[in-house]
C-alpha cells in the first residue's frame, strides 16, 4: 500500500492566539504536520533554510520583516517552496503585492479548517489558490483585466482618496483642506460614494474600506 507523507507546514504569524490555534487544527488532520511556528518575517526566513518546509503560510504584518518581504526572500531562495499568505480581509491590498512577489495565493484566517488544508494541498501541485468572493478581482487586477475602478465597485480615484481619509477618522472639513477642495465637492463625493456603494454612514464605509485592504482596524 502506497502511502502519502504529510505535507510540512511552517506557519509565521505574530498573533499568538490565532498562530497556536491555527497549528492545533492543522495537527488534527494526519496530512498535515507543522513543524515550526514562528512570529516575524526574520524567523519565517531563516527556519525556512534550515527546516525546508514543504509549504508557508504567512502574515502579511509582521515585525522585523514583513510578510511581503520574507516571502520574496523565500521564493526568491527556495522557489520550489509556496507560500500561502494568511489575511483578515478579502481583498488586503498587501496581499496583491505578496503575490507579486511569488506568493502561490491566498487564504482567510477565517477560513474553515478544512479550507485552509485544501489550500495547502493545492499549492503542493503547484497551482495557485485564492480564497474568498474577490478572488476573480484579485487575478484581474494582477493581470490587467480588472481595473482599480472595477475592484472597488466603481468608485473613481477621487471617491477612493475621500473613502480612506473618511476610515481614518479625517472631517469633512479636515478632507476639503487635504485635498484642496470646498467642502460642498467632499459632501457630494460623499453622497455618489455611498449610493453606489449601498451605504448609509461613515462606519459602513470605515468597514467597506476596512474590506478593501484600504485601512487596518
Amino acid at each position: 500500500m502506497i502511502t502519502t507523507k504529510p505535507v510540512r507546514v511552517l506557519i509565521a504569524d505574530d498573533q499568538t492566539l490565532f498562530r497556536s490555534g491555527l497549528a492545533r487544527l492543522l495537527r488534527d488532520d494526519p496530512r498535515v504536520t507543522v513543524i515550526a511556528e514562528v512570529a516575524d518575517g526574520v524567523e519565517a526566513v531563516r527556519q525556512c533554510r534550515e527546516l525546508e518546509p514543504d509549504v508557508v503560510l504567512m502574515d502579511v504584518k509582521m515585525p522585523n520583516l514583513d510578510g511581503i518581504k520574507a516571502t520574496e526572500q523565500i521564493t526568491a531562495s527556495m522557489p520550489g517552496v509556496p507560500v500561502l499568505i494568511l489575511t483578515t480581509f478579502e481583498a488586503d491590498s498587501h496581499v496583491i503585492a505578496a503575490l507579486r512577489a511569488g506568493a502561490s495565493g491566498y487564504v482567510l484566517k477565517d477560513s474553515e479548517p478544512e479550507a485552509i488544508i485544501s489550500s495547502i494541498l493545492t499549492v503542493m501541485t503547484g497551482e495557485r489558490v485564492m480564497s474568498g468572493p474577490v478572488a476573480q478581482r484579485v487575478l484581474g487586477m494582477l493581470t490587467g483585466d480588472t481595473t482599480p475602478k472595477d475592484f472597488y465597485d466603481g468608485l473613481t480615484a477621487r471617491e477612493i482618496e475621500i473613502l480612506k481619509l473618511i476610515a481614518t477618522g479625517s472631517a469633512n472639513k479636515q478632507i476639503a483642506y487635504k485635498l484642496s477642495i470646498s467642502e460642498k465637492t467632499v459632501r457630494n463625493h460623499i453622497s455618489n460614494m455611498y449610493e453606489k456603494l449601498q451605504i448609509f454612514d461613515r462606519s459602513q464605509a470605515v468597514l467597506y474600506a476596512a474590506r478593501k485592504g484600504l485601512v487596518q482596524l
